[in-house]
């Protein structure tokens, strides 16, 4: 492993002297960061364009419609990925890129949470989808593609996010990704930022009529969202007054004591 005397490092400064150029990097990175918010408001404009095709997967359940992809809710973010015969890793394991964003994917409740769904689509057969996703640790919604989805699509050669957004029976094709730009999925807010409705909080510039929400206060457990979908006044106090309640805990501790 090289060493720094052997890298042409930048240079070492004091304390002081760092604070302040992290202060000026911080002024660029909070512009790239409103940059990067404008952006996906103008993703939020793009149009639409309907699916009209009808196209079958198969599931752990046997066949399944695009539509059905959705699992009833009105967005649906899916990814090609390559595990499939003639694939590099076949059969023990999928290409190793698509692998690596498949460990990067976070807990999909969130998601859900807000009217969103991640499904992964390869041509490799169920009982090979289930035997890797058991092996990997990965629990994200596999299906088989049986037709030209990937070809229609724009992933039958390369990986890719295509998002959809359903209204009704009626399915419409909002987005596309791949390249570098997969590199960033995995976060629920990589993936919230390419769907048509956005993170959904009110801080957002969308659309009128978009359904949004105050931020912070509809994050939850993952594994509390059913139990509890209005967060406990406890978290809404958090995040509307942080100081303040840190003060109350300091109290509450103090009592305790």
């Amino acid at each position: 492993m090289a060493t720094r005397k052997e890298m042409k490092t930048p240079p070492i400064v004091s304390q002081q002297e760092w604070e302040a150029a992290r202060q000026q990097m911080l002024v660029k990175e909070k512009a790239f960061t409103h940059s990067r918010d404008a952006l996906a408001a103008e993703r939020r404009r793009m149009p639409w364009t309907p699916v009209e095709k009808k196209y079958e997967f198969e599931g752990h359940k046997g066949k399944v419609s695009l539509l059905d992809l959705f699992e009833g809710r009105k967005q649906l973010i899916v990814y090609r990925a390559f595990f499939e015969p003639g694939v590099f890793g076949w059969p023990e394991h999928a290409c190793r890129g698509c692998s690596l964003g498949a460990d990067q994917v976070s807990h999909l409740a969130h998601l859900n949470a807000r009217d969103t769904t991640l499904a992964w689509a390869s041509r490799a057969p169920q009982a090979d989808i289930a035997r890797l996703k058991k092996r990997m640790g990965w629990e994200m919604p596999w299906y088989t593609m049986t037709d030209s989805f990937d070809k229609d699509f724009g992933v039958d050669e390369w990986h890719g996010h295509n998002v959809f957004f359903r209204d009704g029976e009626q399915v419409f094709r909002t987005y596309f990704i791949n390249n570098r730009g997969d590199e960033a999925m995995g976060t629920v807010w990589s993936y919230l930022d390419i769907t048509p409705l956005g993170r959904q909080e009110t801080w957002e510039d969308s659309p009128e009529g978009y359904p949004q929400t105050a931020p912070y206060k509809w994050w939850n457990w993952h594994d509390n969202y059913d139990a509890e979908p209005t967060p406990n006044p406890k978290w809404v106090d958090i995040t509307t007054d942080p100081q303040g309640a840190a003060i109350r805990r300091r109290e509450e501790e103090a009592k305790a004591s």
